[in-house]
């Protein structure tokens, strides 16, 4: 009997074997007849949902981009948590670690596909930016940042974090060339939020040193 499922759960069904196979082979190794096997459906019934193997790669960097905004909002939502520990989490939610979210990554960085860095990156800072700044709001009233204009350094700090520390332009640097960017990035967010020098030096270094960038991969 021919199972008919609902079109969203269908589109889901794609997008989790596409995710496995982009990590298990790689994006350019994956053909969406690779896909179509792993599914079990039809070739229209893929073209339905996603016209292309690229519009797959879109669907799955959005989920993954949803993801990492649901555990930064649940992590900023644990009051129990002292502020300073939680933003710290907060920020490292957005690590890309897993093997498909290398893949991904590596995809969204090839120069052919930039519209979709570019996506990546504000559907990023439009999402984490309410929730950090939340959390320096809650700093302010604890004495722990003192900034007039939460939002505005949340903004600047992720814009030139998005940069500066991007895979391609990193790869290029030394390992102290590198780490002297990570310490200056770090001394300017001070700053920024109007903390004393060193106060974030711990907690944000353990946030590059646990990623691939920090660790030169």
């Amino acid at each position: 009997m021919r199972i008919v499922k609902e079109a969203e759960e269908r589109k889901e069904e794609i997008l989790d074997a596409a995710e496995k196979l982009f990590g298990m082979k790689g994006f350019d190794n994956t053909s969406t007849g690779d896909i179509l096997d792993a599914v079990g459906i039809a070739r229209g019934t893929l073209y339905y949902h996603f016209k292309s193997k690229e519009e797959i790669l879109d669907g799955v960097i959005e989920r993954m981009t949803k993801r990492m905004m649901q555990d930064a909002k649940k992590i900023a939502g644990k009051k129990e948590l002292p502020v300073l520990e939680r933003f710290t989490k907060a920020i490292m939610s957005l690590n890309v670690e897993s093997k498909i979210g290398h893949e991904v990554m590596e995809q969204v960085h090839r120069p052919q596909n930039a519209l979709m860095h570019q996506k990546m990156q504000v559907t990023l800072l439009e999402g984490i930016n309410p929730i950090l700044t939340g959390l320096v709001e809650e700093g302010i009233e604890q004495g722990i940042f003192h900034t007039k204009y939460p939002e505005s350094v949340i903004e600047m700090a992720m814009l030139y974090a998005n940069n500066a520390f991007d895979e391609l332009n990193m790869a290029k640097l030394s390992r102290e060339q590198r780490e002297k960017k990570m310490v200056g990035f770090i001394y300017n967010v001070e700053r920024l939020l109007g903390m004393k020098e060193d106060s974030l030096q711990e907690t944000i270094m353990e946030i590059f040193q646990g990623s691939r960038l920090g660790r030169g991969e």
